[in-house]
This record gives structure tokens, C-alpha cells and sequence, in this order.
């Protein structure tokens, strides 16, 4: 018999973007680009890898966003994962990017 495994789902939509960022993972600083945002968490494509478990605190820097805190949700080389802290204002701060600074680029007719 097969039991159901609970599998989370993303409750948020994904938003592409290029946003140039710093990530800080204790003493470590990494450049990259936040390559996908939503309201709950945003996944980051770094220079060069940071060696940060699941569940490790990090901090993601950004002129478009501010300073936003939160935990490794998964980690892929180059690119991480981060799921923001529930407690923070990490989904005004988003809001406020895709109102004021987000432009969608569309093809040329």
C-alpha cells in the first residue's frame, strides 16, 4: 500500500527578474542576481557558490529591496534558494518593488 506524502506546494507567484543583490552568510559576502522573486521567498543565482546548508540564516541586500532576512530552502550549486521570515515586512517590501521598479519587457512587433 501507498502512502500520500504531504508535498508543500508555492503558495505565491514567481516573478522573473535581474535583480543585482549581495547575500551575506555569516562572515561571507557573495554578489549575484535575484533571478526569481515572489512575496514569500526569492531564488538567487550567485558568482561563485556559497556553501550554506538548508535552514542556514542569510541576509539578501538590494538597492530595489532593502535588506530581506530568511532560511535556505534548497541549494544547487550557484543558486540558492530562500524563504522569507514570516515575521518580517519582506512582502510590503516586495509589493513595493513590483509596483514601483518591476517592468515587464514584452517582444517587438
Amino acid at each position: 500500500m501507498l502512502r500520500h506524502q504531504a508535498i508543500k506546494a508555492r503558495h505565491t507567484a514567481r516573478h522573473n527578474t535581474r535583480i543585482v543583490a549581495t547575500i551575506r552568510y555569516g562572515e561571507h559576502d557573495r554578489s549575484g542576481q535575484v533571478i526569481n522573486l515572489s512575496g514569500s521567498g526569492l531564488a538567487i543565482q550567485l558568482e561563485r557558490p556559497l556553501f550554506a546548508s538548508v535552514g542556514a540564516r542569510i541576509c539578501v541586500t538590494c538597492d530595489a529591496l532593502g535588506l530581506l532576512e530568511g532560511s535556505v530552502k534548497w541549494s544547487e550549486g550557484v543558486r540558492l534558494g530562500v524563504q522569507f521570515d514570516r515575521s518580517s515586512n519582506a512582502w510590503a517590501k516586495v509589493a513595493s518593488y513590483f509596483r514601483f521598479y518591476h517592468t515587464t519587457s514584452r517582444p517587438k512587433r
